[in-house]
């Protein structure tokens, strides 16, 4: 049984009950919800109102949360208890199978004016995770259900189906309406299982040639103006910072994203990953040892408690463009990461770095 909201109006230290009166009309709760979506209780994006399914239904509302999980919601209006629930359960059946770029395709038709990337960073204030889809949750929005609806979804979340029902209460006093919220079930109950896109999720595709890079500079271990001047790009301190960079091929081409300033540079990978006293790097038609120039940066890192690799690992780069700092290339919504490098699938990102670099 959901819990019950009560309302009361206190004059002079006296409480007085209002009654709640139901939403004049149930389908008056997807303009609100559409219009603010954060009274559901959990911060979502709307992806799209009334998205057709392949099926031939339309889902009432499609949201995104923080974590990449759809949700669909569902209004009850005047439908059967057993005909929500089971519409229910097929939108959830057709959600499990959209792809990264079938997200952004639905977003696309109910937003064709704003980026899914710009839309994803004012909502939440964060980057797009790698993933889309990798969880889903059925929600059924209603003003009141009856007992063989509560069953029914009871029923389903004890087998760990993530579905539940969101109660909306509808108050007037003193020419003033009021709405209050309840759930079926403890949220925590019916949190969005795994099972997007054939239970995987999906990812952008990747065009198998551009990476990003990450050039730290707050720690004063190394300066950009040293990688742009000699041709490379590193990162240390530990394994998890090295890790990745290593895995960087030769033929790579690389965008350097120097974190909380922006893309400075592209260019093409020369080398493999070496420790920062060993790596050569191109001086002029020469090839010099990199840690015998002159460098504005140390490039040293302590040792750490654990014994791990804590050595500062290079790639040489032969850069096609780069920028100076005040110039780097961020808006909001490109992609970032917090791992040394990583493949770069973003197409927001892409398209706004071909631009600026005049890439072709």
């Amino acid at each position: 049984m959901p819990t019950e909201m009560g309302l009361w109006r206190v004059d002079s230290g006296t409480p007085t009950r209002l009654s709640p009166q139901g939403v004049p009309l149930e389908s008056q709760l997807e303009t609100m919800i559409e219009a603010d979506p954060t009274i559901l209780g959990t911060p979502l994006m709307l992806v799209g109102r009334q998205v057709p399914t392949a099926h031939g239904k339309f889902i009432d509302l499609l949201a995104v949360d923080d974590d990449g999980a759809i949700h669909v919601l569902e209004l009850k209006k005047d439908k059967t208890p057993r005909d929500v629930v089971a519409q229910a359960l097929d939108y959830g059946s057709w959600v499990r199978t959209l792809s990264h770029d079938d997200v952004l395709e639905i977003f696309r038709a109910y937003k064709s004016d704003v980026a899914f990337e710009v839309e994803w960073a004012s909502t939440f204030g964060t980057e797009l995770p790698d993933e889309l889809n990798s969880a889903h949750r059925l929600t059924i929005v209603a003003a009141e259900v009856d007992p063989a609806t509560e069953r029914i979804v009871e029923y389903l979340a004890e087998f760990n189906l993530p579905i539940n029902v969101v109660f909306f209460r509808y108050f007037v006093d003193d020419g003033r309406s009021y709405l209050a919220r309840t759930w079926l079930m403890d949220e925590a109950r019916t949190q969005p299982k795994r099972g997007g896109a054939a239970a995987g999720g999906t990812r952008e595709p990747w065009n198998e040639l551009d990476w990003y890079v990450s050039f730290g500079e707050e720690s004063g271990s190394r300066n950009w103006d040293d990688a742009r001047e000699h041709g490379f790009l590193s990162a240390g301190g530990g394994e998890w910072f090295s890790r990745t960079l290593r895995k960087l091929p030769i033929g790579a081409r690389v965008f350097a994203c120097i974190p909380g300033t922006g893309y400075v540079g592209v260019g093409v990978v020369t080398t493999t990953a070496e420790p920062f006293e060993d790596a050569m790097v191109q001086s002029g038609s020469d090839e010099a040892r990199l840690a015998k120039l002159p460098l504005r940066a140390a490039y040293h890192h302590d040792e750490l408690p654990t014994g791990e690799d804590h050595r500062e690992f290079v790639v040489g780069v032969q850069w096609e463009q780069t920028r100076d700092r005040d110039h780097a290339v961020w808006s909001k919504g490109m992609f970032a990461n917090q791992n040394s490098a990583c493949k770069l699938r973003n197409k927001f990102t892409l398209d706004k770095l071909t631009e600026a670099f005049d890439l072709d």
